[in-house]
């Protein structure tokens, strides 16, 4: 019961996130979890509680049927690489993976905070551009687990709308999370110990969700966004040093 205490409250905090901001949840319990556990049980815990939650953000909206036939390339060929480079994280140092996670987190942060307007890519661009970009986006996810580089700035750049935008991200992180769970268990990384834990994070999720929503309400979002990509760019760092100590 006291392995679950930490647990719960990471996934309360990026329910609360993923709350407020509309996305995130993966990402800040990756992180808080990566503080005390190794990488790749920090990714097996996550995997539950952010399928739940990004099922809903996929299914929720009523845009799924235009979007998915646009980015089908680019989400298949992400959960391909993230169920290859999820096989392999039993046979990568532990230490190294989480200095990786520092940095992909203090590289998404940045690119966030600093918001660039990438140029749209011309409709031939985009198709030929997609496979290669969400292959690296699901390898990154595979081996770091957090699927925001460059899979976000990629949808941003070509320009999707808002409700697009937010259900083909989710679908993406459903279908990457899935491929990196088939990935686990089948490189043995996936025992049934952490399932349940992983299971156990769902009610702190969702109420933390709830929060957030309600939170949402009083706050100014564009500030709340700014200082959660800050949180993750110390924690970032934090990990990334620590690797290297």
């Amino acid at each position: 019961m006291a392995d679950l205490i930490p647990i719960f409250l990471v996934f309360l905090i990026a329910g609360a996130v993923k709350g407020v901001a509309g996305f995130g949840l993966p990402t800040v319990s990756i992180a808080l979890l990566a503080l005390f556990r190794p990488l790749p049980e920090a990714i097996a815990l996550m995997l539950v509680p952010s399928l739940a939650t990004n099922v809903w953000q996929a299914m929720a909206g009523g845009t799924l049927a235009t979007v998915a036939p646009r980015i089908g390339a680019f989400l298949l060929t992400a959960a391909g690489a993230a169920y290859l480079a999820a096989g392999h994280l039993a046979r990568t140092d532990a230490v190294l993976l989480s200095g990786m996670l520092g940095v992909v987190l203090v590289g998404s942060s940045a690119l966030a905070l600093a918001a660039p307007q990438l140029p749209a890519p011309s409709p031939r661009t985009e198709r030929w551009l997609a496979p290669p970009m969400g292959a690296v986006s699901g390898a990154i996810a595979g081996f770091t687990g957090s699927f925001l580089v460059p899979a976000a700035p990629w949808l941003q750049a070509i320009r999707l709308p808002r409700e697009q935008f937010v259900q083909g991200f989710g679908l993406g992180v459903v279908l990457v999370n899935g491929a990196m769970a088939a990935g686990l268990s089948g490189a043995g990384l996936l025992p049934a110990h952490l399932g349940l834990m992983s299971l156990a994070g769902l009610l702190p999720a969702f109420a933390g969700m709830e929060a957030g929503r309600r939170l949402r309400q009083r706050l100014n979002e564009a500030a709340f966004r700014r200082v959660v990509q800050v949180a993750l760019g110390l924690l970032g760092a934090w990990l990334a040093v620590r690797a290297l100590a």
